[in-house]
């Protein structure tokens, strides 16, 4: 009799055991928002969104005007970029001093392409001014993300 009772619970532990590998071994994608942002090809900042502020700063002052900066924003939900994407750039106080919109990412390029000409020519006329990059897209939480301070001099 004892037996038999010792036998179902090691039975039952055994079942439960199981069962529970089988429950947490599917797990769902779950991470966070990531971008990187290419001078021409060369990586110059790649980032989580939960990353400080202070650490997003881009250094502009090896750019030469003919440059591109290059964009890559990939949503965790999607596995790839947003739809009505744009960035904006904006001054310390939020005022929007240029917005670039583009297109719906196909196929395998995600990256969003901004002249580096026109970052400096921005950057000259707001030199009292702290700017940002901040971009938007229909996927977003939260109505936009900061991507970067620039930095030049």
């Amino acid at each position: 009799m004892k037996r038999t009772t010792f036998n179902r619970a090691f039975i039952t532990i055994c079942m439960l055991t199981a069962l529970c590998f089988t429950a947490f071994s599917f797990t769902p994608k779950v991470g966070l928002d990531s971008y990187e942002i290419y001078l021409n090809n060369k990586l110059i900042l790649k980032q989580s969104v939960n990353q400080p502020l202070n650490l997003r700063v881009l250094q502009l002052s090896q750019a030469s005007s003919g440059d591109q900066l290059h964009i890559i924003y990939k949503h965790c939900a999607l596995q790839g970029a947003g739809t009505n994407r744009s960035i904006t750039l904006k001054d310390e106080n939020g005022n929007a001093l240029k917005k670039w919109s583009f297109a719906n990412a196909t196929g395998s390029d995600l990256s969003m392409v901004i002249p580096v000409k026109e970052l400096l020519q921005l950057e000259k006329m707001n030199a009292a001014h702290h700017l940002s990059l901040h971009y938007t897209a229909r996927e977003l939480y939260k109505a936009e993300e900061t991507l970067a301070f620039l930095h030049s001099r």
